[in-house]
């Protein structure tokens, strides 16, 4: 069981804390932290996309953020963002690589495995440069199916025309303009 903080409109811990599937079942404010690997290529820069579990509780088999992932109770958005990291990437990356890119919330009720699903999140996006290749990445099974380099701008006209499943925010694409230009 996950416990996470109720966070207020700005990400502060309220001194409430909720079961995480409580949490999406009545739409309840908590953290989490974003993760995207970027990487120069000689044509462009790339970014590292997860492909999402079939089994995930939310947007399955659909493609992501690099890592992603809530954050416990009492717990940091740096430390959450390094734990995820190593958790579905297997990669260990520290907290003087992260570039924080910015805070989003984001708000999205959808319905999965036949359950309203209600994501109300405070999220804060950062990004780091590594190049690895994706067959070298110990792949955390349980979150994700696969991981893919993909170029900045295909990335972001491939989610603006919705041309493969994914559940990549605009928003937080843009976060990433001032690095990739």
């Amino acid at each position: 069981m996950e416990i996470l903080d109720v966070v207020d409109e700005d990400g502060n811990p309220t001194g409430q804390m909720i079961e995480r599937e409580e949490a999406h079942k009545k739409g309840i404010r908590h953290r989490t932290a974003h993760v995207w690997l970027l990487r120069k290529s000689e044509a462009a820069v790339e970014l590292l996309m997860q492909k999402r579990s079939d089994r995930k509780d939310s947007n399955p088999g659909c493609y992501d953020v690099s890592s992603a992932g809530h954050i416990p109770a009492g717990v940091d958005f740096v430390s959450s963002a390094i734990r995820e990291m190593q958790e579905e990437l297997g990669l260990d990356i520290t907290s003087e690589e992260l570039i924080e890119c910015g805070n989003r919330s984001i708000l999205n009720e959808s319905v999965f495995y036949g359950k309203p699903f209600i994501d109300n999140q405070y999220s804060r996006v950062y990004a780091v440069w590594r190049d690895v290749e994706p067959d070298k990445l110990q792949l955390q099974s349980s979150e994700v199916s696969a991981a893919v380099w993909i170029s900045y701008e295909k990335c972001l006209e491939s989610v603006e025309n919705n041309l493969f499943p994914n559940c990549i925010s605009l928003e937080e694409l843009k976060m990433l303009q001032r690095l990739v230009i």
